[in-house]
């Protein structure tokens, strides 16, 4: 067999033993979420070898959709690790044979804590699924390794399943974008989501802002000191009125060879985009993208101007 067909075939042989997992999706599943559900304290997920490196996998994603989750070395367990485990916590235990003698060892102790076993196991005849509160079949009929040696659709199965109980809870749960990213906060999904553009907008002395009757030396001066290429147009109770940018400018130039009689009301561009305060940062990329703008002026309900953003602001804080 030559490379692509061996490639091929562990794909085949993996993609199939986790589509045998959709028929045992029973009750006995559901009686897990529930447990996960009502959890008081932690998941505990337990797991040697690549079972374990699986299971590293599971609390991770776990713990980032909502359920308070962790990892416990299975052989550390036994040496004083076990403390973590309190009776209000549910231990995942990962076991493919169901027979690992580092797994096998801790049901007794776990169970005098008082924590309840949900065990993934290919093997429901195996000592870790007949002392398991709950037991879930992932059996897969054989390895992708030629051997039958190395763990392969065995760890694909087991995953898969610790995916399937995650999406679960953090469905029964009401898990939502925002829960998410509140959990990232580092990455570029929580900016998107948490970050918003009273974050990020200039306010104060940083808006360039005019009058409608400022000379355009003056609203030229503005637009060059503030350094967004804009200014905003205002009345006397700052509320919006229009804009003029640097292209409004150069437009003006091409149609007139002295713009220095005018006022800031002649040059002006009416009825600006805007944005609010609460918007997300994200929101404001969409519109400049849409209106083919590069700010926007953040006013409140009665269009009075609050700040600015450009998007220059956006691309520092890593929105786009």
């Amino acid at each position: 067999m030559n490379i692509i067909e061996q490639a091929k075939e562990t794909l085949q042989i993996e993609a199939q033993a986790i589509l045998n997992l959709i028929d045992r999706i029973d009750e006995s599943f559901v009686q897990a979420i529930e447990v996960l559900y009502n959890c008081k304290g932690r998941i505990v997920v337990t797991g040697m070898g690549k079972s374990g490196i699986i299971g590293k996998k599971i609390a991770s994603t776990l713990a980032s959709t909502g359920s308070p989750a962790l990892f416990l070395h299975s052989a550390e367990a036994a040496h004083g690790d076990l403390g973590m485990i309190t009776r209000d916590d549910v231990v995942i235990a990962l076991s493919n044979s169901g027979e690992t003698k580092e797994v096998t060892e801790l049901i007794a102790p776990i169970k005098r804590r008082g924590a309840t076993i949900i065990s993934l196991t290919g093997n429901p005849s195996s000592t870790l699924a007949k002392h398991s509160d709950i037991a879930i079949n992932v059996f897969v009929e054989k390895e992708a390794c030629p051997l039958g040696l190395a763990p392969t659709a065995s760890t694909t199965a087991t995953l898969a399943m610790g995916d399937a109980l995650a999406v679960s809870l953090l469905e029964k749960r009401g898990f939502k974008e925002q829960d998410f990213a509140s959990l990232h906060p580092g990455g570029n999904l929580g900016k998107r989501l948490l970050l918003t553009v009273k974050d990020v907008m200039h306010t104060g002395d940083q808006i360039p802002m005019v009058n409608l009757e400022t000379p355009m030396k003056y609203a030229l001066f503005e637009i060059t000191s503030k350094k967004l290429g804009i200014t905003l147009v205002v009345n006397d109770t700052q509320q919006l009125l229009g804009i003029i940018t640097d292209g409004d400018l150069r437009r003006l130039m091409e149609r007139q060879q002295n713009i220095w009689d005018i006022i800031a009301m002649d040059a002006m561009s009416k009825n600006p985009k805007t944005i609010k305060d609460s918007d997300l940062a994200v929101t404001a990329v969409a519109i400049m993208q849409q209106c083919s703008i590069t700010a926007l002026a953040i006013t409140d309900e009665q269009n009075i101007v609050q700040g600015i953003i450009h998007l220059h602001d956006l691309l520092k804080a890593g929105i786009v």
